[in-house]
């Protein structure tokens, strides 16, 4: 980790495991302690240093020492069954190191060389196979120099390291083709007569390998090739570990992403969108979900398990759909056997990383709920260092034993509801689809600096001073400061002026847009003529507004000015909103001084007509009951918790004005939101408690019910801040 610079490492998704984390995977592997058993195999598609396999190795060590068994048989074992798969040469170096190491005196007792059996290879994108001239099979490894063909039955029957060694001599020997096949058919189980063919791509092969050695760039091909082929021929393993690298789809190489395109689309089905979108990296998939899918389908035996660090998304965010298929091709089922939910620890030190640990099984049917742990730390502001063993980590931190299951019973794929069984038997009551459908604030697309405004005067003629906001601004603009009519200016509600029972709006926007048909931008005529000096400050930041992303992508034959993501809706006269960012925090919001309030993209919004609607629906929002099934289903905390997807999964019936608790409901939220503004904290969670006891009645809620409810949301809502 102190030789890979930390933004090369964040690049190749690479965060080095504590021994204490890779310690507790390694256990839960085995019901909770790893007993070290070294006829079981083990790899590690993407093992780093080393971490999980010296750790094992240790673990064999001490099964060998307990059980006698001999220390020359015990070599043999671990540098059969004990093996490791990595893209970075630097780490493979590291890798093998600290393997020697674990080994220690275990070497002493070697009968022959050996081999450490940790390969510089793709664990996702293995060798093809392919036909050759005579229509057999040969498989196939692209390379910077172009193409190296191996014959498949001398893969099959690994003979590969003996044939790597040998093309390494033969080229340094230089020999003729005569000399070659003669020497080849030696160190080969090939006769010329009957395996021909092989015979002839082999001798392909090393005529590519020669010509690069006069060219004096061949070097350590022939070592290459062997590691490429690792996968191919170190066969299927009892269990798979390791913490696979975690890159966004969208961050990896174009070249490589299309690669990869059909095992994500038509092999393991993992893409949650098609299309488009999917192929330019418009989709929040990580590359550590194709790693779990391709070890679990061709490194891993039937019944065998994999233990994998990774991200908790791929069980709370719709980006994991396909992911939580738990399928694999030619219909083998996976079963999610145990998941730590580890976020809260930060186990990483100095990464934000939302880890979780999987345990999954091959060929077994997932049965729901699944036991799902969720981590807390005992200490509050004692961080977890790298360098803790796993018993001073659990006198930090302890969890509290949850379990999942999906969140829409009707579909597997959903994301999981996470929490204590009674409480996931009571919230079921609040999920469903809501009566209200929720929208996305405005989008200036990155030119909030141009848009977002202060008004720092008023003129006697009606113009007003305006000083445009570059604080924090995505795209860097100059700061202006300049008279424009106030016509077009709105109240601007950001995300940080939501909080629970109030909003309060700090700035203003520019809305070039008319309330009665928003969707597109007044013509520049019609702007020039009614607001020529708001124009002529747009004018100046046309060519940052004409080059915007969203601007190109969907707004081309709009004027240059035109924001996105803006609707009637967003001009209603009271609009309930929410942060989509962390926590949702809601509040009501309405018209001021006769100019509706806009929230900005990062805020959530459902737009009402009637008051006592917008506050009866704020008051379930902001319950307890509702506020439980967004967090136990959703990344608490996460970017994408407050979306407006949540009122697909959350349940608000529609008001009815002819209802008491309805009516009642919207009385006590208008009050909380007067407490909220007077600071009045002690009244204002009484009156959160009425609002908590009316909206269980309205779900169906019983006080037990509502009691549990309430004590799961505590426990998930803690933090170490």
């Amino acid at each position: 980790q102190q030789l890979m610079p930390r933004e090369l490492r964040h690049n190749l998704g690479e965060y080095y495991t504590p021994d204490w984390l890779a310690e507790r995977l390694l256990n839960m592997l085995e019901a909770g302690r790893f007993e070290g058993n070294p006829d079981r195999r083990i790899l590690d598609p993407a093992c780093g240093s080393g971490t999980f396999l010296v750790l094992a190795i240790k673990k064999i060590r001490e099964y060998g020492w307990e059980n006698a068994i001999p220390e020359d048989k015990l070599l043999e074992k671990i540098l059969f069954n004990v093996v490791g798969f990595d893209l970075n040469p630097l780490a493979v170096i590291s890798a093998r190191t600290n393997y020697l190491l674990a080994l220690g005196d275990l070497l002493t007792h070697q009968k022959s060389e050996i081999n450490i059996p940790i390969y510089i290879c793709d664990s996702i994108m293995t060798p093809q196979e392919g036909e050759d001239l005579f229509g057999k099979g040969i498989l196939k490894f692209n390379t910077a120099v172009g193409i190296f063909s191996i014959p498949k039955s001398l893969v099959q029957a690994r003979y590969i390291d003996a044939l790597s060694n040998f093309l390494e001599e033969a080229v340094k020997l230089s020999l003729n083709k005569e000399q070659f096949i003669d020497k080849l058919c030696q160190k080969l189980p090939l006769n010329p007569k009957q395996d021909n063919d092989d015979i002839e791509i082999v001798y392909g092969l090393y005529e590519k390998l020669l010509n690069l050695e006069k060219q004096g760039i061949n070097g350590i091909w022939a070592r290459i090739i062997k590691n490429a082929f690792a996968p191919l021929f170190v066969g299927e393993f009892d269990y798979v570990v390791g913490n696979p690298p975690w890159v966004n789809w969208e961050h990896l190489p174009e070249n490589y992403r299309n690669q990869m395109i059909p095992l994500y689309e038509k092999v393991y089905n993992l893409f949650p969108i098609k299309g488009f979108r999917r192929r330019h990296g418009s989709t929040k998939i990580d590359i550590s979900t194709l790693i779990t899918y391709v070890s679990l389908d061709k490194y891993l035996r039937r019944n065998g398990k994999l233990g994998f660090l990774i991200t908790q998304s791929v069980f709370k965010t719709n980006a994991g759909k396909g992911f939580r298929r738990f399928l694999l091709p030619r219909g083998i089922s996976v079963k999610v056997v145990y998941v730590d939910d580890m976020v809260e620890l930060k186990p990483f030190e100095g990464v934000g990383n939302r880890t979780s640990i999987v345990i999954l099984q091959k060929g077994k049917n997932t049965r729901y709920p699944v036991p799902y742990n969720y981590w807390i730390k005992k200490v509050k502001g004692v961080g977890i260092k790298d360098d803790l063993r796993l018993d001073e980590v659990t006198q930090i931190a302890t969890y509290k034993q949850f379990y999942a299951e999906p969140v829409d019973a009707n579909d597997p794929t959903s994301p999981w509801i996470t929490g204590r069984p009674k409480a996931i038997k009571a919230v079921k009551k609040v999920l469903g689809q809501s009566d209200y459908v929720a929208h996305e604030g405005v989008n200036s697309g990155g030119a909030n600096g141009v848009y977002w405004v202060e008004i720092i005067d008023k003129r006697p003629d009606g113009l007003v001073i305006i000083s445009n906001i570059t604080e924090g601004a995505k795209k860097k603009v100059g700061s202006i400061e300049t008279a424009i009519e106030p016509d077009l200016l709105y109240p601007l509600l950001r995300g940080r002026d939501v909080k629970r029972w109030k909003a309060e709006q700090s700035f203003w926007i520019i809305v070039p847009q008319a309330p009665s048909s928003p969707m597109h931008g007044y013509p520049e005529s019609e702007l020039k003529t009614n607001s020529p000096k708001t124009f002529l400050y747009l004018d100046r930041f046309r060519k940052i507004l004409e080059n915007r992303p969203a601007y190109l992508k969907y707004l081309r034959n709009e004027p240059f000015y035109s924001l996105y993501d803006i609707k009637k809706y967003t001009f209603a006269p009271y609009k309930v909103v929410w942060t989509r960012i962390a926590n949702i925090q809601a509040a009501v919001i309405y018209e001021k001084d006769g100019k509706s309030i806009i929230p900005q993209e990062t805020i959530s919004l459902v737009p009402f007509d009637n008051k006592d609607e917008a506050y009866y629906f704020c008051a379930l929002i902001n319950s307890s009951p509702f506020q439980y099934a967004c967090v136990s289903y959703s990344q608490a905390g996460g970017k994408s918790m407050g979306s407006p997807h949540v009122l697909e999964n959350i349940r608000i019936p529609k008001f009815d004005p002819k209802d008491k608790l309805h009516l009642k409901l919207a009385e006590l939220s208008e009050e909380a939101h007067s407490l909220a503004r007077s600071e009045d904290q002690q009244s204002l969670k009484k009156i959160e408690e009425e609002i908590d006891k009316i909206s269980a009645q309205i779900w169906g809620l019983t006080s037990e019910e509502l009691k549990e409810i309430k004590l799961s949301l505590k426990e998930v809502s803690k933090s170490d801040k």
